[in-house]
């Protein structure tokens, strides 16, 4: 290695991490979409729309739902009075002669007893949910997990290891054990670059930082690591492991299965990891793919040693319109298959596209003109309908000469398939946008609509018809169900050789619904999930499988495939102390066991 460097602490999770952060829902505390006088705005200096007045978006939420956005719920209050913990006084004395952190108090518990999902945001918010960790663990270093874990074999204590609480398939939602202490490992302050390689272009982080940390200290050096998922800002280099997580710069830095070169997880029985870092090794199977995706199930990895790159000279934004969602897959099928995809590449329905523009900021006398202009552009010269439009947005990375060039080569494929430039300013905007989407989520609870994202990953000869169909299905059960006002939208992300990433957003407004919402939501998410396995989606692209579809989990993997997963549970964990539930459902593990 060439480079030691400081151990600093992390910048973005304290251990109360409610001083930070929102306890009820996504993001920082001071960064929300507000509605007050009549104006809809974005609060906090954090992100490039903050401080912004969005009329556009309040006059579509009026129309779209037929709601007056000033008939809001009433702000959540944090609760005063927890469940009381289920004490192991033992163990709690081992981590004290271990000199392992650890806190009993009610908000740190509840902050770490669920994910992102809106079964966990309704559990906060109305104070319903059904388990907390009964103690909140902070180690510091390897050999405090290490000694954590012995302690907990010891006294039959269940771990559960967290890290940004960013999940959004109920793997990080505490499990309902009620005759064992939970201790919630949270690894959020082993948060350091411990080592640097500029000859090896390699590092090695503690697993407990966060995405955006890790870029932070990296710039430091001249250097970056590329990986961004949507949640990047809280999410952590070992939540990254433990779910397979992809980011959206995969095609330029890979996903987290090739970025990670070395990691070191503690079981039930030792310590876990190769013994050499080399960019290839042939010595049987590779055993850090048994922990990409075991979902805190497993065990907890500490350190990983990843690739990094150096800080590209350009990074460069565009975007391009297609005449319909169809024409801007096949353009994505061709750019794939010559293999020419920038950093980032990301195709929005129509839906989404005029959701990008509602966002932006009500602008001077000129900007009405300049839509008009744009609208006469698209519709006359070009023949496009504006309600068929998809846009594409893109990042590229590299040297100028090399991106000057790239772009120049998909710029004549888009051409093939009728695309026209949209603008690089569109382009950064879309790519930006991504970071605030869950706040939306949050102020769409607020206004009384409910909205969730789900995923999958589909082969290119079934992308349109998975698209087409899933959103058909949708549809027909939203209008079973007589919900009059909905949303649903497609974006295909990240690209490959053989096939892409799909996501599909519903919205409904539940004001009119008679019944629970987030019932009807997750029974619509249900159907919706059955036909994309049918149309030969997968069950998750990246989020995991968690508890949320573990029920699909033997189909997807077979019944064979289901006993080796419990045969290495079985070898790594016998006594089912990292009992997190994800993946395989407890009544069927139990059998394994």
């Amino acid at each position: 290695m060439d480079q030691q460097v400081p151990r600093e602490i992390s910048r973005v999770f304290p251990k109360h991490r409610q001083d930070v952060l929102r306890w009820d829902g996504w993001g920082y505390k001071d960064s929300k979409f507000v509605y007050k006088n009549g104006a809809i705005s974005f609060v906090g200096d954090r992100y490039p729309i903050s401080g912004s007045r969005l009329d556009n978006f309040r006059d579509w939420i009026t129309d779209m739902f037929n709601l007056d956005p000033a008939l809001m719920n009433s702000a959540a209050t944090p609760p005063t009075e927890f469940p009381k913990p289920l004490r192991n006084e033992n163990f709690l004395t081992g981590l004290k002669e271990a000199g392992v952190e650890f806190s009993e108090d009610g908000m740190d518990r509840m902050m770490r007893c669920h994910g992102q999902t809106l079964t966990d945001i309704e559990s906060l918010r109305k104070h319903k949910y059904k388990r907390l960790p009964d103690v909140v663990i902070w180690p510091n270093c390897h050999e405090q997990v290490v000694k954590t874990v012995e302690v907990a074999a010891f006294y039959n204590i269940a771990l559960i290891p967290v890290g940004g609480n960013t999940s959004v398939s109920l793997a990080s939602t505490t499990p309902l054990i009620y005759d064992r202490t939970i201790g919630c490992l949270d690894m959020t302050q082993m948060n350091r670059m411990l080592w640097l390689s500029e000859k090896n272009l390699t590092a090695c982080f503690e697993t407990g930082i966060a995405g955006q940390d890790i870029e932070r200290e990296l710039g430091k050096h001249g250097f970056m690591l590329g990986h961004e998922p949507d949640s990047y800002e809280f999410s952590t280099l070992g939540g990254w492991i433990a779910t397979r997580a992809s980011g959206m710069k995969k095609n330029r830095y890979g996903n987290i299965e090739d970025i990670v070169v070395r990691i070191k997880m503690v079981t039930g029985k030792g310590v876990l990891e190769k013994q050499c870092t080399a960019p290839r090794v042939s010595v049987g199977p590779d055993f850090n793919h048994v922990i990409f995706g075991s979902e805190g199930t497993l065990g907890v990895a500490t350190e990983a040693v990843v690739k990094i790159r150096r800080i590209p000279d350009v990074i460069h934004y565009e975007s391009l319109v297609f005449g319909s969602l169809e024409t801007g897959v096949r353009f994505l099928r061709e750019v794939a298959e010559k293999r020419l995809q920038p950093a980032s590449i990301r195709l929005m329905d129509n839906t989404q596209f005029k959701c990008g523009v509602l966002l932006d900021p009500k602008g001077s006398f000129f900007t009405g003109f300049y839509e008009f202009v744009k609208r006469f552009y698209l519709t006359t010269i070009c023949g496009f309908e504006i309600d068929r439009i998809a846009v594409a947005t893109l990042l590229f990375e590299g040297d100028a000469k090399s991106v000057a060039y790239h772009e120049e080569q998909i710029i004549r494929i888009a051409k093939k398939y009728g695309g026209v430039g949209g603008g690089e300013k569109n382009g950064k905007k879309g790519y930006m946008l991504t970071f605030v989407v869950a706040y939306i989520r949050d102020f769409a609870w607020d206004l009384n609509i409910v909205g969730e994202s789900f995923e999958t990953s589909v082969a290119w000869d079934k992308c349109l018809l998975l698209c087409t169909n899933v959103r058909a299905c949708i549809e027909r059960e939203v209008a079973k169900r007589e919900i009059r006002y909905f949303v649903v939208s497609t974006r295909v992300t990240q690209s490959y050789d053989d096939g892409a990433c799909v996501y599909f957003y519903l919205l409904f407004k539940h004001l009119d619904v008679p019944e629970d919402s987030l019932k009807l939501f997750m029974e619509i998410e249900e159907i919706a999930r059955e036909e994309i396995l049918a149309c030969g989606g997968t069950l998750s692209h990246h989020h995991g499988v968690g508890k949320l579809r573990s029920k699909w989990y033997p189909a997807c993997v077979s019944e064979v495939g289901v006993g080796l997963y419990g045969a290495i549970k079985n070898e790594l964990d016998p006594k089912n102390i990292f009992a997190a539930g994800n993946l395989v459902r407890p009544e069927d593990l139990k059998a394994r066991l």
